[in-house]
């Protein structure tokens, strides 16, 4: 019997480089959340493994192994023909692959995917794999493996605007200047959303302003969401996003900038921290 999942989209709200190990990867310090926009997936077990694509970025994804849903798939010896609907763009800082990967797991596993088919295995799929099997606020830290829930974390009313570039995140790590940067202080406790606001205004993304540097469309994105409480860019780019304070905000400003930017992808989310967790597993 078939299957549908939800990939929705991973947004570092944060996004502090703490250092680097001897073997390159990089550590990170992070606070992730999840919009209730995304890619969709529906399941079919099948004897062979085939995966379509459809979607307005269905261009250029691979449809054989090269794929991080055939590995998903395969990690938990499952075969089947995999139906992805990509509605996300590519090198977007919102999760990708990883997170398509992490739906078909949570498809496969149940929601206890994490536990099911275990750290190492989420972790050798992609380092975003194991954040995005639970699509709740969570503090991710090291190279994407220490999490922990984060609470209360207030709904926030987001325009997340591409504005069609990408960049490699390999790259955008080489140009990063300083990479021995402090972690994140407490990550908790907001009694409001003010205070919380507040708390995320004087964090960073220490990969903005290199990824502007390789990108300089992204500051045009980033300088499209005046009027937003914050703006800020998403995990290494290229996509950014605006906090506003309504959804009739986030909604007239995300139509303002489509206008204004036909050529950009231009969306309107809310973050539901366990209710989105509810939608991602129907």
């Amino acid at each position: 019997m078939a299957v549908e999942a939800f990939a929705p989209a991973k947004i570092n709200l944060t996004l502090h480089v703490t250092g680097r190990r001897p073997d390159g990867y990089h550590l990170l310090d992070s606070l992730v959340v999840f919009g209730d926009v995304g890619d969709r997936l529906r399941l079919t077990p099948e004897p062979e493994m085939v995966l379509d694509v459809t979607g307005p970025f269905a261009a250029g994804v691979p449809v054989d192994r090269r794929n991080l849903i055939w590995h998903a798939a395969e990690a938990v010896g499952w075969t089947g023909r995999i139906e992805l609907e990509k509605r996300l763009p590519h090198g977007a800082g919102l999760g990708g692959g990883s997170a398509d990967a992490a739906a078909v797991l949570r498809s496969l596993c149940g929601a206890d995917a994490a536990k099911v088919i275990g750290l190492d295995t989420a972790l050798a799929l992609g380092a975003d794999v194991p954040v995005c099997l639970t699509p709740i606020p969570q503090r991710m830290q090291g190279i994407g493996e220490r999490l922990r829930l984060v609470s209360p974390v207030p709904v926030l009313n987001l325009v997340l605007v591409n504005p069609g570039v990408q960049v490699a995140t390999p790259e955008v790590f080489r140009a990063l200047a300083q990479r021995e940067n402090p972690e994140m202080p407490h990550c908790d406790g907001w009694t409001c959303e003010a205070q919380f606001i507040n708390w995320l205004t004087r964090q960073r993304n220490d990969l903005e302003q290199p990824a502007c540097d390789l990108a300089p469309a992204i500051r045009v994105a980033l300088d499209a969401l005046s009027g937003s409480l914050l703006a800020r860019m998403s995990g290494s780019g290229a996509t950014c996003f605006g906090i506003y304070e309504t959804p009739a905000q986030a909604h007239e400003t995300a139509s303002e900038i489509a206008a204004r930017h036909p050529d950009w992808w231009v969306v309107h989310t809310q973050t539901e921290g366990a209710g989105q967790a509810r939608r991602a597993t129907t």
